[in-house]
């Protein structure tokens, strides 16, 4: 898993790094900007309400676009719509018998940021994220568990509007955008918070290249 964060990076930096060094320098920060941008989740859970609930990080796309609107030169607003696949691996066991699953869940994420812009090159971002929840699914691995106990452990309410936070950063490389952003629910999954259906906050860790226009 770190090999794969590790190379990640260094193909986001690359690239960067190359961009810049062809490109002219460019202020765009008043000007109104529209772009797009891809890249990779990291998503866990934080403030879990169940015991015995073991879960870690799993990764996912992200993509999606965004609207730089400036207030002035230093100060902005910046919405975006992404895509975003987020989720988690866990295990736990039911009526003594272990078991292994993968949570997938595909979000409509609408991040509302204040953009402070102190260089050219330097973005920080902050601010409110509505997050919906398009689907989820399930991989499951036990052999030991019936389809009925299966079923109750897939089948757990999540809820499907979800008010979060999100905070972050862009490195802006004329034209070429590195993003990197942490955001978290401020709202609980709404599971019953047995270890079968536990109750959750996601977490996210994302980072996206992208292409302003």
């Amino acid at each position: 898993m770190k090999m794969k964060y590790l190379i990640v990076c260094t193909l986001f930096l690359s690239a960067a790094f190359s961009y810049q060094a062809a490109a002219q320098d460019e202020d765009l920060r008043d000007q109104v900007g529209i772009g797009f941008k891809a890249g990779i989740n990291s998503s866990n859970l934080y403030d879990t309400k169940s015991e015995g609930f073991e879960h870690d990080a799993k990764l996912g796309l992200a993509l999606g676009g965004y609207l730089s609107i400036p207030l002035g030169k230093v100060i902005g607003f910046q919405p975006e719509v992404m895509y975003s696949q987020k989720g988690y691996k866990g295990s736990g066991n039911i009526l003594t018998a272990d078991y292994s699953y993968t949570r997938k869940t595909d979000y409509l994420d609408i991040p509302l940021q204040l953009q402070i812009k102190p260089a050219p090159f330097l973005t920080i971002l902050a601010g409110p994220q509505y997050s919906f929840l398009l689907s989820k699914g399930f991989d499951f691995d036990s052999g030991s568990i019936s389809v009925d106990q299966q079923n109750d452990i897939e089948d757990n309410d999540i809820r499907k509007n979800t008010l979060g936070a999100v905070v972050g950063l862009d490195f802006n490389f004329s034209r070429l955008v590195l993003s990197g952003r942490f955001s978290w629910d401020l709202q609980h999954n709404d599971g019953d918070g047995s270890s079968v259906s536990p109750r959750y906050k996601n977490v996210v860790a994302q980072a996206t290249l992208g292409i302003r226009l």
